[in-house]
């Protein structure tokens, strides 16, 4: 973003407690945003994400021909390409958006035309090596700058891939199931960790069949899709931060409605109890595949425990590891991170933001190459955090900030929008002082 760098003020709260509805799950927005400029017919989404990441997928389908409209009662309806999109002179500027540049280039290889993909410099600097391999290896041509944004496509027809991820990532595999949707023949990706399922519920809704089998998922092309109308479950990412609050304050009573609830993202769930804290899920429903429910969360009056979360569950996890990191001094007996090497070239290297941060708050911390340990029973005093400009780092560490004693200086708040722009409002809404 290129406004002037804000700071906020987070001062320590004496408990968490009400109910809120959040915004629109992000994962959920980027596809159903991307697959209904795709498709034909018109779609429309209520609770869509109002983060600057998902706007930055609807301009750029926009820029291909897409129609995008904002109804006043916040219902954006999306017309499609129908399967053609309109190559443009202009760059396509990504933003902040890994997602949108990643997926959208298996969008984009086999379509005829030349398109250029851009971003912030944040962007500029993350990996995009790793969907080029495989896009390369279905026919495409894709010209990167040693090994990042800017990033040139030259569309073509391409070939029917069988791949495996080097590296378990929904958005690599997003990437070639996009392009195989495509292509004549049948495209499978193969992964060792099974990574969030968005991209193939989301297919499926919009019509497209797919196969999937434990640890693989296959698409026939070509096929069409068809719009939709959905309401988008609140994003369970964003209420990580608000789950990780409720969960330090013995006594607190936090209910999240219609929350997105998808098994291969729900695992902060697990992770939280069993640190202690007690969560319930209510009314649980099915939309367009994807479970939503009301989930209530409170904290045992003896506090959380201690867990270590590694393997499998640190991939699933990844986004919410900052947050359960900036919580564990306040457990009984810490929290241990593994298996997270990817946490260094996300919006930041979050494992050294994530260090530097709970040290400047007087906290005890050991840095590994894959992870943390962080010692439990610990006090921390307010404190100057650098967010680094990355969204997840501001929230966290203003979630640590409700337990601290004095006041806590947030450097780099408006990152927060990214991906949340109601965070301040919403935290405020719930921190009892």
């Amino acid at each position: 973003m290129h406004t002037a760098r804000e700071e906020r003020v987070i001062r320590p709260a004496r408990n968490v407690y009400g109910s809120l509805r959040l915004p629109g799950d992000k994962s959920i927005s980027h596809r159903y945003g991307m697959l209904a400029a795709f498709a034909e017919g018109t779609s429309r989404f209520t609770n869509f994400s109002t983060g600057a990441d998902c706007a930055s997928t609807l301009s750029c389908m926009e820029a291909l021909g897409a129609k995008v409209g904002r109804l006043e009662d916040g219902t954006i309806e999306v017309t499609g390409v129908a399967g053609h999109v309109t190559p443009t002179s202009q760059p396509l500027d990504c933003g902040n958006s890994g997602s949108t540049m990643r997926m959208i280039s298996g969008l984009l290889a086999p379509q005829e035309g030349s398109f250029t993909l851009i971003g912030d410099s944040s962007l500029s600097r993350r990996p995009m090596e790793r969907i080029r391999k495989p896009l390369e290896a279905m026919g495409a041509r894709l010209t990167l700058t040693e090994g990042h944004a800017p990033l040139l496509i030259e569309g073509k027809p391409l070939t029917a891939l069988d791949y495996t991820t080097p590296v378990p990532s929904a958005q690599v595999k997003t990437c070639v199931l996009l392009a195989g949707l495509q292509t004549a023949g049948t495209t499978t990706v193969h992964e060792a960790v099974r990574t969030r399922d968005h991209s193939e519920l989301a297919l499926r809704a919009f019509g497209a069949e797919l196969t999937r089998t434990l640890n693989s998922v296959s698409i026939t092309g070509p096929q069409a899709l068809h719009a939709i109308e959905s309401a988008v479950p609140g994003d369970i990412s964003s209420a990580a931060f608000f789950l990780c609050a409720a969960a330090l304050f013995p006594g607190s009573a936090l209910v999240l409605d219609s929350l997105g609830l998808n098994p291969t993202r729900a695992s902060l769930l697990d992770v939280l109890t069993a640190l202690g804290a007690h969560i319930s899920v209510l009314n649980l429903e099915e939309k367009h595949a994807e479970l939503v429910g009301t989930v209530q969360v409170s904290s045992p009056p003896e506090g959380l425990g201690s867990t270590e979360v590694k393997g499998g569950l640190a991939a699933q996890l990844i986004d919410e590891l900052p947050v359960l990191a900036a919580i564990a001094p306040y457990t009984r007996g810490g929290i241990r991170i593994r298996d997270a090497k990817e946490l260094r070239v996300k919006e930041s290297d979050r494992i050294a933001l994530v260090a530097q941060n709970l040290r400047a708050m007087g906290a005890e911390v050991t840095e590994f190459e894959d992870g943390l340990d962080v010692p439990g029973g610990q006090t921390l005093h307010g404190a100057t955090i650098d967010s680094g400009g990355d969204h997840r780092i501001a929230m966290a560490f203003s979630v640590a900030a409700l337990r601290a004693e004095g006041d806590t200086l947030i450097q780099g708040s408006e990152s927060a929008a990214i991906s949340f722009p109601e965070f301040f409002d919403l935290l405020n809404l719930v921190a009892e002082r």
